[in-house]
């Protein structure tokens, strides 16, 4: 089986620096067409099935991706992206300007970050991986994944067999940024990642944070 993972494409907020969550904000021009283009370059890809987030900007990028195709899309409440709680809305200077303990930690000790009315890293972990318990359960051969940018950053952390301690080492992907997985035996190797290829003035909209 492959899996193909995957942000949402830019949104309001992103352009804005406003942490989402489990909050939503419409996708902007350029997250439309960054969707479309990454639909383009993967055209050729028969997809069994697409996994979503259940969050608007999530499964519009799905839709925007499949195109005319009619694969079918499963939202999955284990793909959605972390919640920050009262953090939700808020602008990332502001956030560090009020909370500036917190969101050090957030950002560099997520073993240590506590929430405030909002989802620890060990959560969202937890949740991540019983999504992909369920995975290794079905016989698919192409999987479309479409979810988050926290969200995709603790996929790859449990693909490349890391730790929470290790979580901060990798970057957030930004936009319709392309990861592939194989998953054999029960087992994920990462053989893809972090491609921005179709992305045309990825340095103009670059909300990787």
């Amino acid at each position: 089986m492959r899996l193909y993972i995957t942000r949402h494409g830019t949104t309001e907020w992103n352009i804005e620096k406003r942490l989402q969550g489990w909050g939503d904000s419409p996708l902007t021009e350029e997250g439309i067409n960054r969707a479309v283009s990454l639909g383009e370059s993967l055209a050729d890809v028969d997809f069994d099935i697409i996994y979503t987030s259940p969050q608007k900007r999530a499964m519009e990028t799905a839709k925007l991706i499949m195109g005319n195709k009619n694969t079918k899309i499963i939202t999955h409440d284990g793909l959605k992206e972390l919640r920050f709680g009262i953090w939700e809305g808020m602008e990332l200077d502001e956030i560090n300007e009020k909370y500036p303990e917190e969101y050090y930690l957030y950002r560099n000790r997520p073993e240590l970050y506590i929430p405030i009315d909002g989802e620890s890293f060990k959560d969202l972990f937890n949740r991540v991986e019983s999504f992909l318990e369920e995975l290794k359960a079905v016989d698919y051969r192409n999987v479309l994944i479409v979810t988050h940018g926290m969200t995709i950053k603790t996929l790859i952390t449990i693909i490349k067999g890391l730790t929470l301690d290790e979580f901060s080492s990798l970057p957030v992907y930004t936009g319709t940024a392309l990861n592939i997985c194989e998953v054999k035996g029960g087992k994920f190797e990462l053989i893809v990642e972090g491609d921005i290829s179709h992305i045309k003035g990825y340095e103009k909209f670059d909300e990787s944070y």
